[in-house]
């Protein structure tokens, strides 16, 4: 990183796909530029670190329409894996980040085996068994 002092700017989320405005950042500001999410009084945004000024109205405008695009191309390339069923709000379609396996309940259920009617909350564990001793 730049030894020099580094500037750092907010910018709000708002028409900015993240993945668009990490590419063109370096481009527009230079090797030394670095971009991440941050919240600023509650609103989402975009922190912009740089030894320089921050990014201009016209580069901002420019990663707003790549950014539209982006999110243009990703929802044609949604609606191709399921083009008997269109998408009213293609850019809200809810993403899986995990699943729920079964196998949580199972555990809950084999740790209360044994134990009769004392039922435990899982935080409970070391404290409740200490204290019953």
């Amino acid at each position: 990183m730049a030894s020099h002092p580094m500037n750092k700017y907010w910018i709000p989320h708002l028409d900015i796909h993240k993945k668009v405005i990490t590419q063109e950042l370096q481009y527009y500001l230079g090797p030394d530029a670095t971009v991440r999410p941050y919240t600023r009084e509650g609103e989402d945004g975009f922190l912009i670190t740089t030894p320089g000024a921050c990014l201009t109205d016209e580069q901002i405008d420019d990663i707003c329409l790549k950014s539209k695009d982006m999110w243009e191309r990703q929802a044609a390339a949604r609606s191709q894996l399921n083009p008997e069923k269109p998408l009213k709000r293609p850019l809200h379609q809810p993403v899986l980040i995990s699943k729920a396996s079964g196998e949580g309940s199972r555990r809950r259920g084999r740790d209360r085996r044994g134990h009769g009617h004392i039922t435990r909350r899982p935080y409970d564990d070391k404290k409740g068994e200490t204290s019953r001793k």
